[in-house]
């Protein structure tokens, strides 16, 4: 796969879906990490002038923010940031009926990106604009990603591009080093790491993903392609519409 033509090819992928849908831009959440820096440069080659990032850190690492400065400085991608911690505090406690502790479990966790997403399409909104998505295939096929959160968007530009495939794109268009070799993380929660929730590396991962589709499985443990389907199977409906009901 030669990166500099899946680069353009992408890019170009962007544009024809923004000009059918009749908007003028894209809007893209930045979250320092791979997927979103990759995500937001692609868009910024295919709308120069009217791709927006958003920055919403929600108790996340200030870390992460010095990543996103990074990417958005060097590729001169407009931005906005809205610290959204405040509101998901004052959500968090609305539901709870108690004061926030920091102490979250995965409900919780996902208030998060929900919330981000209500951000994202005001914006697109307003400015009539896609919103962008930044999952990729690994995560997509196992469901790795919240419903109505950032897996919220209208389009997914590296839905087909496997995690790793997707580092190696990274490289091909010069993201920080630091970025690209830090642990993939969602941010859901301090420490959080992507590997240890999917209970494997995405290297591994993506072995088992590509002998899946290729029905050869010479190599791979039985137990984690079962492990893999069972993820498979157990999210499809996230990768569905809502099912409609017919009346006869």
């Amino acid at each position: 796969m030669e990166m500099k033509k899946v680069a353009e090819e992408i890019s170009e992928w962007i544009k024809k879906k923004v000009e059918e849908a009749g908007a003028r831009g894209v809007a893209v959440g930045m979250s320092g990490g791979l997927d979103s820096s990759v995500t937001a440069v692609l868009c910024k080659n295919a709308f120069p002038k009217s791709t927006l990032g958003l920055i919403l850190p929600c108790v996340s690492d200030t870390k992460d923010m010095e990543h996103v400065k990074l990417v958005a400085e060097k590729f001169n991608i407009e931005t906005r940031t809205m610290d959204i911690s405040p509101l998901f505090v004052t959500v968090f406690e609305m539901l709870e009926a108690r004061a926030y502790d920091g102490e979250e479990d995965i409900a919780t966790a996902n208030l998060k990106p929900r919330l981000r997403m209500l951000f994202l399409y005001y914006f697109a909104n307003k400015l009539n604009y896609l919103v962008v998505g930044t999952g990729n295939k690994s995560e997509l096929k196992i469901g790795y990603f919240t419903k109505y959160g950032d897996g919220g968007v209208d389009i997914l530009p590296l839905g087909n591009l496997l995690k790793t495939e997707v580092r190696t794109l990274a490289k091909e268009l010069g993201i920080p080093k630091e970025i690209i070799e830090k642990p993939p993380s969602a941010g859901l929660w301090v420490g959080q790491t992507d590997e240890s929730e999917i209970g494997m590396s995405y290297d591994e991962l993506d072995m088992l993903l590509k002998a899946m589709e290729s029905k050869d499985f010479a190599g791979c443990d039985k137990d984690k392609v079962e492990k893999v389907k069972k993820k498979v199977e157990k999210t499809e409906h996230k990768r569905r519409t809502p099912p409609v009901a017919y009346l006869r």
